[in-house]
């Protein structure tokens, strides 16, 4: 939220305070500064001009020649394309050697063969808000030469980024006394609008209703004659556009205006277009809303409305309508100011996607003893601004919800929670200084206010000690309590050694968004491969956020197509994050899931090496058995639309941990990669179990190994993978058979040298024993066991 410095200084003194002293101040108490920006126009060589003459341009029918007094004696010839002024107005002068915006330096020159020193200037040009087209037009009383920092007052903006649990500082009486009590500074006025002067009576029927008692408790109004609506004083306006809100009219200024003072939000209707009472009450089902923004609404019947015997009005603590609001036409007007339940404004406000200065401080919860104290400063003001005559009582129905419980608060508690020796004289102050009342019996019961709706345990009020008391005098202390290992560690633990291994093969971590848009969901393959579905938000922020990522490939090709784009082609990347999908049963379930992607050039180019090889399959696969170490990796070749050569993973006997393959190169074009993409998924948790469950390290072999070649002719659909599985059961069954890898594969597609539907492949197999030296006989009785399983388990013939 944006507030004026200026503003704030109506309610306490801070002239002492730099504003380097209170973005600390504010920071360090939990109310963290977003920015601070200068108001004001403070502008070297911006004076007033007056315009003495202006006559046509020679060459150019959009501009003039006009003759300014600059103040000097002299008057000066400046070109000007604006036709808002008229001879003897004043207007901003930028004389040569002003900057503008964006470095904009203002130098002498010819416009179209006319030689013009200088350039006259609209709002928008010197950091003003443009209220009409065309140049800005000063005071008449103004001096030519007048500096034009002179005729504006300056002020500085804060942009503040208040926590949800702290709605009291939604206002700038609210900061006010936030900052008073960080300061010690007194408020100049009230600290609360709680207490209204006006009398109050009992609602009709046929003035007010509460048809929904549980939506909105407490309902106020006030009726207004004979206001005449017009523009605000200046006074108003400056208040308003300072923080960024546009002027209206009186009337509605008015109430955004004590909105920003006190943070009730009012509305105020013109009585001429209602038909009877209000009836505050819940929507029909299908009723459909016009609101003050131009859009049409429907409404449901959980969302309340304020409506009269014939339609809805606005929706309550959202937005008013179109059909209903104060315009130049206006009158008469009832001037609403209420209580919503929290909850019931979030709601609808989430549903429509409809959000205003109102329901921001609705949904958070508003000071309810505020609301009649509202009601009578607004009613103050429009009679000052806006005359007429207001009803002598003001019309209450419901009441307002009862305020917090106190608080007991042991002191000592404050000391112990803080290890810090703090006073009981200083707790009690700065409690004071917030706004809670002690017993007066003197005991330890705190009153709450109103406006502190996050009071509610002694531990919150402890918070408020140490928060204005300040972190800086308490001393660090380091406090542990030893606590077992649980799961949650293990795979904390797990996900780090696996960053570190997955940096050390040189991969790049990336760290992605959780949402993502429909086009990116077509690159997800985990999603499929679950039999899960997509999770979508049904208020999206924008179209390119609007599905929790059920994936992690999404994310890293677009990274890549970004790096790509950038010129950087050899990739390795890598993400461990959270994933989101729904089951058929429409069940919301999370997992953590890491994800990898390999494309580009195997190294860099050299004058040795001018065209490396591409980033394939076996590289990305490489990279998993390195992680899979010492437990072995095998690969399920499946049918995967998205992913070409797409296998199923399976490490240590743990199968359909994730998905392998090769994206389309169709795909991997339309991302303006030319190099195969190759991509891996594969679930954390699962992965963790296949590799810290069981995996015990075996000492290094004493005795040698002794290896035996085989070479198989087989026919050329068989996969290797088979070849593989055989070989794994039997080391399983003969002891001394070790290891086996194939070293050597030949295929020829013209059938010269071998059939085209045949292949020949070589296998090493290894063997050794662990207590003995073997001999060459056991080594070939064994070997030759296994050939003959060989044989009659596949077709297959030894060359």
């Amino acid at each position: 939220m944006k507030f004026s410095l200026k503003w704030l200084n109506n309610h306490l003194d801070l002239s002492d305070h730099s504003l380097e002293e209170l973005d600390s101040l504010l920071t360090f108490a939990g109310v963290e500064v977003e920015g601070i920006q200068s108001l004001g126009v403070n502008i070297e060589n911006l004076v007033v001009g007056k315009i003495l003459s202006s006559d046509r341009h020679p060459d150019a029918d959009k501009l003039s020649v006009c003759k300014v007094d600059d103040g000097s004696g002299e008057p000066r010839q400046i070109v000007c394309g604006a036709k808002n002024y008229s001879i003897g107005d004043n207007v901003p002068l930028a004389l040569p050697g002003c900057t503008l915006r964006e470095n904009f330096t203002i130098k002498s020159g010819k416009l179209r063969g006319v030689e013009s020193h200088g350039m006259l200037c609209a709002a928008g040009e010197i950091g003003l808000a443009d209220k009409e087209e065309g140049l800005l037009i000063l005071d008449a009383d103004a001096k030519p030469g007048t500096p034009v920092g002179d005729l504006f007052e300056d002020d500085t903006l804060l942009e503040l980024e208040v926590t949800p649990n702290r709605p009291d500082l939604l206002s700038h009486l609210g900061m006010a006394r936030e900052t008073a009590a960080l300061t010690g500074k007194p408020l100049k006025g009230a600290i609360a609008h709680n207490h209204s002067t006006t009398a109050t009576a009992k609602t009709s029927d046929e003035q007010i209703k509460i048809s929904a008692s549980e939506s909105c408790p407490f309902y106020t109004g006030r009726w207004i004659r004979g206001v005449k609506v017009g523009p605000s004083p200046v006074w108003l306006c400056e208040k308003l556009e300072a923080i960024g809100l546009r002027p209206i009219n009186n009337i509605v200024d008015i109430t955004n205006y004590v909105l920003m003072e006190m943070g009730q939000p009012l509305h105020a209707f013109d009585l001429a277009k209602l038909d009877g009472g209000i009836d505050v009450r819940l929507a029909s089902e299908g009723e459909k809303f016009l609101a003050l923004d131009g859009e049409t609404y429907p409404l449901e019947a959980s969302d309340l409305v304020i409506a009269d015997s014939s339609k809805a009005l606005a929706i309550g603590g959202v937005m008013g309508g179109e059909d209903s609001g104060v315009t130049e036409t206006t009158t008469d007007v009832l001037l609403e100011a209420a209580y919503f339940t929290p909850s019931v404004v979030r709601r609808t406000s989430r549903r429509l996607t409809l959000h205003s200065d109102s329901s921001y401080r609705f949904e958070r919860g508003v000071d309810p003893s505020q609301v009649t104290g509202a009601s009578d400063l607004a009613t103050k003001l429009i009679l000052e601004l806006a005359g007429g005559t207001a009803d002598d009582e003001l019309i209450v129905c419901g009441e307002a919800p009862a305020t917090l419980p106190p608080v007991t608060l042991e002191r000592d508690a404050v000391r112990d929670l803080m290890g810090h020796p703090i006073e009981d004289s200083e707790i009690d102050r700065i409690l004071t200084s917030l706004g809670l009342e002690l017993d007066s019996t003197g005991g330890n019961t705190w009153t709450i206010p109103s406006y502190r709706l996050d009071l509610e345990r002694p531990v919150d009020l402890i918070e408020e000690v140490a928060r204005v008391f300040g972190f800086g005098p308490l001393e660090s202390r380091t406090v542990a309590r030893f606590s077992t290992a649980s799961k949650a560690d293990a795979l904390y633990d797990f996900t780090r050694q696996l960053q570190l291994r997955l940096a050390g093969l040189g991969f790049s971590e990336c760290r992605h968004i959780k949402l993502i848009s429909d086009q990116q969901l077509a690159d997800d393959v985990a999603t499929q491969h679950r039999g899960m579905s997509e999770v979508r938000l049904k208020n999206p922020l924008n179209d390119e956020q609007n599905i929790m990522r059920p994936g992690l490939i999404p994310g890293l090709l677009a990274t890549a197509e970004r790096n790509v784009r950038m010129g950087n082609t050899s990739l390795r990347l890598f993400e461990i994050g959270r994933v989101f999908t729904m089951t058929p049963k429409g069940d919301e379930i999370e997992h953590e899931h890491v994800g990898l992607l390999v494309s580009g050039e195997t190294s860099e180019r050299s004058w040795h090496d001018p065209r490396p090889a591409d980033l394939g399959l076996f590289d990305l696969r490489g990279a998993l058995e390195n992680l899979a170490a010492p437990a072995a990796l095998t690969l399920h070749p499946v049918d995967d639309p998205r992913l070409m050569l797409a296998s199923q993973i399976e490490i240590g006997g743990q199968k359909k941990l994730g998905l392998i393959g090769v994206l389309p190169p169709a795909r991997a074009r339309e991302l303006g990669i030319d190099a195969p993409v190759i991509v891996a998924e594969l679930n954390l948790k699962k992965l963790s179990a296949a590799l810290c469950n069981g995996i015990t390290a075996e000492p290094l072999p004493r005795f040698p190994a002794i290896s035996r070649d085989i070479a198989l002719e087989a026919p050329a659909e068989l996969s290797n993978l088979e070849i593989s599985n055989f070989f794994h059961k039997a080391s399983s069954e003969e002891a001394l058979l070790v290891a086996s890898e194939m070293f050597d594969r030949f295929v020829d597609p013209s059938g010269e040298k071998l059939a085209a539907d045949r292949k020949s492949i070589t296998w090493s197999l290894t063997y050794r024993s662990p207590d003995r030296t073997l001999e060459s006989a056991e080594v070939d009785a064994a070997h030759q066991k296994i050939l003959e399983k060989l044989r009659k388990a596949l077709p297959v013939e030894f060359r």
